[in-house]
C-alpha cells in the first residue's frame, strides 16, 4: 500500500456529517426607493438581511459566471437606474470581511461615498423597492458521512449543490465569515491544515457552484 493511499484513508478523529439545507424567505419590513431610504435600511435591517443578499445571492445564481456579485448592485443597477453605484457595489469582494459588521460598514460606506460625489443620485427614484428579505434555514440529513479523506472526496462529488452551498458558503455566517465547515473538518480531525487553507481562498464569484466543488475536489486530491 502506497503512503499516499495510506494518507488517504487515515481515520478522521469525528466523521463528517454531510447536510443539506432548505431555506424559507422572510421579507423584512426595510424596503428603498432610493439612496436615502437604501442607507437608512442597511443601517437598521438584521444582520441575515446582510448575509441574504451577499452570500446567499450565490446559491440563488449559482449557474451564472459573470454579473451582479450581489443584490444591492443589481437593483442599484437596473431599478435605481445609477450605473455607477452598482458597478461600485459589484466590486465588492465579500471574501474580504470576517464579520458581518464590517461588511455592513463597507456598503454603507460605498453608498455615501457615492451619494457625495453624485448629488443629482438622491433625485433618483426606483419604481420597484428593494425589499430587505433574510432566510429561515432547516438543516436536511443527507445520510451520507465520512470518515476518511477518500470517503469526504467521493461524498463531495455525489451531494447536492445545496450541501455545498451550506457548509461551503452558508456556513460563513455560522462561523462569523472566517472559514467554512469543509476547512474545519479537515484541520480538526484530519489534520489537514494546508489543505484547509487552500479551500478558503477558493474563489467562488468566478466559478459556478458547481464550478467551486470541482475545485475542492481538485484541491484535496492534489493534497492526498
Amino acid at each position: 500500500m502506497s503512503s499516499t493511499t495510506t494518507a488517504e484513508r487515515k481515520p478522521a478523529r469525528t466523521p463528517f456529517e454531510f447536510k443539506s439545507a432548505a431555506p424559507l424567505l422572510f421579507i423584512e419590513r426595510e424596503q428603498a426607493r432610493n439612496i436615502e431610504e437604501l442607507l437608512d435600511a442597511l443601517r437598521t435591517c438584521p444582520d441575515e438581511s446582510i448575509f441574504q443578499h451577499t452570500f446567499r445571492t450565490l446559491e440563488e445564481h449559482h449557474f451564472i459566471k459573470e454579473g451582479f456579485s450581489n443584490d444591492f448592485a443589481q437593483w442599484a443597477y437596473t431599478d435605481l437606474r445609477e450605473v455607477g453605484l452598482g458597478e461600485r457595489l459589484t466590486g465588492l469582494d465579500i471574501r474580504e470581511f470576517t464579520s458581518i459588521v464590517k461588511l455592513r460598514e463597507r456598503l454603507i460606506q460605498i453608498v455615501e461615498e457615492f451619494r457625495e460625489a453624485t448629488p443629482n443620485a438622491k433625485e433618483s427614484v426606483s419604481k420597484t423597492p428593494f425589499y430587505f428579505c433574510s432566510s429561515k434555514i432547516t438543516v436536511l440529513p443527507t445520510q451520507r458521512s465520512a470518515t476518511n479523506l477518500v470517503e469526504f472526496i467521493e461524498g463531495l462529488k455525489q451531494v447536492s449543490l445545496h450541501s455545498i452551498h451550506y457548509h461551503f458558503i452558508e456556513a460563513r455566517l455560522r462561523r462569523e465569515l472566517e472559514t467554512n465547515d469543509f476547512s474545519i473538518w479537515l484541520r480538526r480531525d484530519l489534520g489537514m491544515e494546508k489543505a484547509a487553507k487552500q479551500l478558503n481562498q477558493i474563489d467562488i464569484y468566478t466559478s459556478t457552484l458547481e464550478g467551486v466543488r470541482r475545485k475542492i475536489v481538485q484541491t484535496l486530491q492534489n493534497a492526498a
